[in-house]
């Protein structure tokens, strides 16, 4: 709890999987607490993948202010290190001009990066990330693996057999996530600033139905034009942009000539999946509130107010 109109400072995170209506929380949390959104989704900083990241609109974009979306560019690779730099760049500037960082979205690690300087040691998996060097090691094999882990990690590597791929991917994917060699990361973990996280909590069930439509409603916008768009762009289908849920599956069945029906079907499927393991994150994060979506949005409101000051607010 912090004292309503004093000098402390705290931020609010809005987690939990896709399709849960996050982004609506964020907007009218951002209007109540004069704050504004720090995306954290990790197909949302790309440049020109709009539709597949439900990203906010022009005119959301031009009435409230949105960080870390559109940085990057699709063609180049953007790990959680440059979004830690980001990230923690908005939440400093938010601060600094007396608002209140929303961080909204549902890459956890990204959430994760912001917030704490903890182990990496420990840092959760990235399966798009491990799909890469899967395909790495399967197209060059395990010593092209060793020795890209030589040049970020040599001493990691010295301790590795070259045909240990699995620990040589996990220290691929540590130095991806964090710009430090795992053979300098020490095991602590501490928090930046201090933050309320909430996230809705639906039946599972239910939450697949707005998936599906969610996936609907997305190839009814022009996600297969997006995507083709992007490929005539130059990307390349291994891109790391292209590895995205709804990005990969669309251009796999491009290449390998899948009816749209067929494509939409992996979509939801994968989708659904990505949101079974988000939940499983979020449920182990820290100070988090999970709330009822069946609730109205002002009873919603009401009770993150009592929950970060102890009473609602005038």
């Amino acid at each position: 709890m912090v004292q309503e109109n004093s000098l402390n400072k705290f931020a609010i995170v809005i987690c939990g999987p896709t399709g849960s209506g996050k982004s609506k929380l964020a907007y009218n949390l951002c209007e109540r607490f004069n704050g504004e959104v720090v995306s954290a989704d990790s197909i949302a900083i790309y440049r020109g993948l709009d539709i597949g990241s439900a990203k906010p609109t022009e005119d959301e974009l031009s009435r409230l202010r949105h960080h870390m979306i559109n940085v990057a560019d699709p063609k180049e690779d953007f790990s959680v290190a440059q979004y830690r730099e980001g990230g923690r760049a908005a939440v400093e500037d938010i601060f600094s001009r007396g608002k209140v960082p929303v961080v909204c979205g549902g890459t956890g690690y990204y959430i994760d990066s912001i917030f704490y300087d903890f182990s990496y040691g420990n840092c959760p998996k990235n399966d798009e990330f491990r799909e890469k060097c899967e395909k790495i090691l399967t197209l060059y094999g395990a010593q092209r693996l060793h020795d890209m882990l030589k040049e970020v990690d040599p001493d990691s590597a010295a301790t590795l057999h070259p045909n240990d791929s699995v620990r040589t991917i996990r220290a691929l994917e540590i130095y991806h996530a964090t710009g430090t060699p795992k053979s300098q990361i020490k095991d602590d973990k501490k928090p930046i600033y201090p933050f309320f996280a909430f996230s809705y909590e639906y039946d599972r069930a239910v939450l697949y139905q707005r998936i599906n439509k969610r996936v609907d409603a997305m190839f009814d916008q022009g996600l297969l034009g997006e995507v083709e768009n992007l490929l005539s762009q130059g990307v390349e289908p291994s891109a790391q942009s292209m590895q995205g849920i709804g990005y990969k599956e669309v251009v796999d069945g491009l290449l390998n000539n899948y009816s749209l029906d067929d494509i939409k079907e992996l979509v939801k499927r994968n989708t659904r999946r990505y949101a079974k393991r988000q939940i499983t994150w979020f449920k182990r994060f820290d100070n988090i509130t999970f709330l009822k979506p069946d609730e109205d949005l002002n009873s919603i409101i009401t009770l993150i107010e009592e929950k970060i000051y102890g009473k609602a607010s005038d």
